[in-house]
This record gives structure tokens, sequence and C-alpha cells, in this order.
């Protein structure tokens, strides 16, 4: 009878031992799904991006041992691009913690290249111009993808063949030069009011130019193509 009850109390330490090395196994929180949770976010945040989008996320430290989480939650730390080589964060609420993976998004997409030496200060045309594929996250900010982006600006500095273009190496033209009489359009939901005006500085289309009226007052309005100050009331 003894031998009996040690051996059900050797049995039962035995299943009580191997549920307690179990629970801590499975209140952990799966790398897996934090690596999945991070990923789509990414896959999101690029959604818009142009071209093919490819999202790689580097695995989770199999080290780490984190309570399981009921919604981890991805975010990108203040600066951080979402694409090209990037860090990821995901964290949980309750139980709180946090952890970084290191991803790569690659946006292999077309983007607009001089075809020939572009002169500063000359308008670009289309014929100057060629389509190049490549990952565009790999490349700074500003690439421009569309043609119609750099036709008829102008380079801020000359440019060789074969340079991608930014947004900010070229100028839009100036539609609105200083001390030009211009036209001052004042709009409002049901009336229109034209005047003469003198434009006090340069601007491009769509830039804020400042003007004076025939009565001498100073007001603010959107440069427009054909000499137009455009004021919405």
């Amino acid at each position: 009878m003894k031998q009996q009850f040690a051996a059900f109390a050797l049995l039962a330490l035995a299943i009580g031992g191997a549920q307690a090395q179990q629970a801590p196994t499975a209140q952990r929180q799966k790398p897996e799904a934090v690596r999945s949770v991070a990923e789509q976010f990414l896959k999101t945040q690029s959604a818009g991006l142009p071209g093919q989008v490819t999202v790689k996320v580097g695995g989770v430290d199999p080290r780490l041992s984190l309570p399981a989480c009921p919604a981890p939650e991805a975010f990108l730390q203040p600066g951080a691009r979402p694409w090209g080589k990037t860090t990821v964060g995901v964290r949980c609420n309750a139980p709180a913690w946090s952890l970084y993976l290191q991803a790569q998004v690659s946006v292999v997409a077309d983007y607009v290249a001089a075809a020939v030496p572009l002169a500063q200060g000359q308008p670009v045309d289309q014929g100057q111009l060629v389509l190049v594929k490549a990952d565009i996250a790999a490349m700074p900010n500003g690439i421009i993808t569309d043609m119609a982006q750099a036709i008829g600006r102008t380079p801020t500095v000359s440019l060789p063949a074969g340079t991608a273009l930014r947004t900010d190496t070229l100028r839009s033209q100036q539609v609105i030069k200083q001390g030009q009489a211009v036209r001052l359009v004042s709009r409002g939901s049901n009336f229109s009011v034209s005047s003469e005006a003198k434009a006090i500085n340069n601007a491009s289309d769509g830039q804020v130019v400042q003007v004076r009226t025939q009565s001498g007052t100073v007001v603010s309005g959107l440069a427009r193509n054909g000499g137009m100050v455009e004021i919405v009331l």
C-alpha cells in the first residue's frame, strides 16, 4: 500500500513538473507572429508606392522570451522611412514589451533620368529624358518617377547624362516676375472679381506671390500661368 502511494506521488510530481515546464512555453510570444505583424505593417505602409514592392523582415532573436501578447502592433520611429533598409518596432501594451526588427523594403520601378546633359536654367523637354528601372527605395528622397513632373522645369545646376532627376534639382519656371503687371482675380463661391496689380516678387505656378493693387494695398495670392494671381475667398 505504501509502495502504491509512493508510486502515485511520484507520478503526480512528474505530471506536475511536465505541466510546469509546458506552461511558460504556452505563455510565450511566438516569434513568427511578431515577424508577421511587422511584415504586414510594412506592406501596408508601402502600398501606395509605384512599382513592385518586396518586403523582407529579419527574424526575432531566439534568446528572447516575451510574454504572449493578444494584440501586438508595429510602428516606426519618428523620421524612419517605411522603405529601403529600415527598422520596424513591435510592441505590446499589456503585458508591456517592445522589440525592433531589421527589414528591407525594395521598390522596383521606373525613375526619370537625363538622357543627355541638362544645362542649368534651361527648360527640360521630353526628348532629353529617359525612364530607368531600379530599386528606387535605395535611392535618395525626391526621385522623380513621372516625366510630367520634370518636363518644362529647369535644373538648378547642370546635370550630366544618366543623372537620376530629383524634385530638389529642378525648379518650376517662373510664371510671375517682379514688377510685372498681373491680373488679380478674387474668387468666391458665387462670384469672381478681376483687377489690375503689379507683382512684388517672382513666383512659379502655384507659389504664393505678393502684389500691389492700384490703390497701393499689398495682397497675397497664388501665381498662375498667363500672368494671373488668384485669391480664393
